[in-house]
């Protein structure tokens, strides 16, 4: 059975604003294909800052960039100093990988594209700061609200610690966010109190030993055979130290070694992301890591170096807010239009907001009604339904006004 707003809006909210005029859907669906066409990498946004600043000026809002150059804030409502912010967060970047697709809108940039829906994430915001700064003038908006583009997610360990440095969460009580599903189908999002997606660090390890002849194994250290103990024993050693529950996996992307067939090489190299469940485990992660590599590494003879950088905790989110995307997603698109979803392994760093501020995530559905192909982001043929557009910007714009305790 669907519900419809007066299901879930509390009997003195303002009444919900209703679909998008087709002109603002058409608009926001060129802007997103603007910007899938000139994708920029983390803290280079400079094109897309100036777009989404151009937009909301044109609106009659002032937005503010930030320190870096790249990315933006823009405040929007009544500010008493006392009621606190609602963030709306997107994040503007873009990949270092080609687009594969056959379309109008394909990235013009050699080696760049828009492959994990920023482009979409940063058309939602833009879009609903459009439909609130248009209530806030009509005195239909109660409560102030923060757009929040934020550079550089894609850079470990993501752009939002520099944001936060920045002051974006001053006078914030509550950030939301949406990220691009292309394993829901548009006009759903998928919702999950506690983590949503994982840890994500980067491992960089460096063998080292005298390197000699193939023919004298014995005489030296096999550094070759080191670094297949070290690829295959140290995520099992792991896996017994710590509790299965938290999945603490390291999972090997790089190997370099050797030049000749009859030479044991000196050097080797070794790049890994290491992902986990949960926030205690990952606190311990680099310890536990360290001792593992030293260990395989010594009882083979070889030397180690271990460059352990930390990328981003879980997103976890927070109940109430979890609740209030639910009940706003209910209160435009009915019960059926909310799903539960699974914690991915996936890092993201708005994170990093939620350890200051509660909050929440939800995965917005951009597959096409009846498609059954299955997709994936960071792959150069990713693409979305653009009706997810509008979806999100409902969505936003319907917590907003539903929201009574950020």
């Amino acid at each position: 059975m669907s519900l419809d707003a007066t299901d879930v809006t509390p009997a003195d909210a303002p009444a919900l604003p209703g679909t998008l005029p087709e002109e603002l859907r058409a608009e926001l669906i060129a802007f997103r294909r603007d910007l899938h066409m000139h994708p920029e990498l983390g803290n280079c946004e400079f094109r897309t800052t100036a777009a989404i600043k151009a937009r909301l000026e044109q609106a009659g809002l002032e937005p503010r960039v930030l320190p870096s150059g790249t990315g933006l804030i823009c405040d929007i409502g009544p500010r008493d100093g006392v009621a606190p912010l609602l963030a709306l967060r997107a994040d503007i970047d873009g990949l270092p990988i080609p687009d594969t697709k056959t379309v109008d809108y394909r990235s013009t940039v050699a080696d760049r594209a828009h492959a994990c829906g920023h482009d979409v994430h940063t058309t939602v915001v833009l879009g609903a700061g459009l439909v609130l700064a248009e209530l806030a003038r009509e005195g239909r908006l109660a409560r102030p609200v923060r757009l929040l583009f934020q550079p550089a997610e894609e850079v470990l360990p993501g752009g939002a610690a520099d944001a936060i440095e920045a002051g974006v969460l001053d006078g914030v009580g509550r950030i939301l966010a949406l990220h691009c599903d292309p394993k829901v189908e548009v006009g759903r999002i998928g919702l999950r109190v506690g983590p949503i997606t994982s840890a994500c660090d980067r491992l960089e390890v460096s063998l080292d030993g005298p390197g000699g002849h193939t023919a004298r194994p014995h005489l030296t250290t096999d550094l070759v055979t080191a670094v297949a103990k070290v690829i295959t024993e140290v995520p099992a050693l792991l896996a017994r130290r710590v509790d299965a529950r938290s999945g603490l996996a390291v999972t090997w992307g790089r190997v370099e070694s050797g030049h000749a067939c009859n030479v044991i090489p000196q050097h080797a190299e070794l790049s890994a992301t290491v992902r986990c469940l949960d926030l205690p485990a990952w606190r311990e992660a680099p310890d536990l890591v360290h001792a593992a590599v030293d260990e395989i590494a010594t009882l083979h003879r070889a030397k180690s170096e271990i460059n352990y950088i930390r990328g981003v905790p879980p997103v976890v989110n927070e109940a109430s807010s979890t609740e209030l995307l639910r009940d706003a997603m209910i209160a435009r698109r009915g019960v059926d239009a909310v799903e539960g979803t699974e914690q991915s392994l996936g890092g993201e760093d708005f994170s990093w907001y939620l350890e200051r501020v509660p909050g929440a995530m939800a995965r917005l559905g951009v597959r096409k009604v009846g498609d059954t192909t299955r997709r994936d982001l960071h792959a150069g043929d990713f693409d979305v339904d653009e009706g997810a557009i509008a979806v999100g910007v409902e969505l936003f714009t319907a917590a907003v006004l539903l929201d009574r305790n950020a």
